[in-house]
């Protein structure tokens, strides 16, 4: 049986988000198309990263549902996904991976879940694109329980003076148009070490495609301190 974690919101909280007619259904489409083609350039990451998945996940920004793969047959996911074009094919395949969809049209930045009530929290391409990483991160630390894991695979910012920094800094205004806020210049791995995980477990890698932006990646899992090293956290950073 599968426990209920919170019921969903009345209504969508989804301020801030915009639900573009143009680039809503436009990224819909693109990662539907691309699904095969980021999954090949991303699977021995991905692999690590969601390796052992329970049979509950939380997942934020699932889109059309790239991670449900990664996920065991007969889970739970329970996906925050504001973005309303996503909505059919992220239904469509969770039916195919036979997982069982509770999708809350929410920001990651507020899942309005219980405190210290998942296990497992995962992302992939969307840290990037959230307006307030460092909220976001608050936010998984919140909801997750002592022990519990966050699995992230995130493109970052390339290192300073390199050709990969300079073409980010080029497109970064029309490609963050394009995917919904994306931004390519994030310190990712700075915010998640900083964020007040017990332990941050990180691969950097680079990818090879055309997008030229989003080869600089990185992957791993953080963990949440137990209840007492979070209490001596706090006493350290209040």
């Amino acid at each position: 049986m599968t426990r209920t974690i919170s019921a969903p919101p009345a209504q969508p909280a989804t301020v801030g988000f915009e639900q573009h007619a143009l680039r809503g259904p436009f990224n819909a489409a693109f990662f539907r198309v691309m699904d095969p083609y980021i999954e090949r350039k991303l699977r021995p990451h991905k692999r690590r990263a969601f390796a052992d998945l329970p049979a509950e996940v939380v997942e934020l920004g699932p889109g059309v549902g790239a991670n449900l793969r990664h996920l065991p047959r007969g889970a739970t996911l329970i996906a925050m996904e504001p973005n309303r074009h996503m909505h059919a094919r992220l239904r469509a395949a969770a039916d195919r991976a036979g997982v069982r969809l509770d999708l809350r049209e929410r920001l990651a930045e507020s899942t309005g879940l219980a405190d210290h009530s998942v296990d497992t929290v995962i992302s992939s391409l969307v840290l990037c694109t959230v307006q307030d990483p460092d909220a976001v991160l608050a936010e998984v630390r919140r909801i997750l329980r002592p022990g519990g894991t966050y699995r992230f695979v995130e493109h970052v910012a390339a290192p300073d003076g390199t050709p990969t920094r300079r073409v980010q800094r080029l497109l970064r205004r029309p490609w963050a148009w394009t995917f919904e806020g994306c931004s390519c210049e994030r310190d990712l791995e700075g915010a998640l070490r900083a964020a007040g995980f017990a332990t941050v477990d990180v691969e950097r890698y680079r990818i090879r495609t055309p997008f030229l932006p989003f080869n600089t990646q990185i992957a791993g899992v953080a963990v949440t301190r137990s209840g007492v090293d979070n209490a001596a956290w706090f006493v350290r950073h209040r």
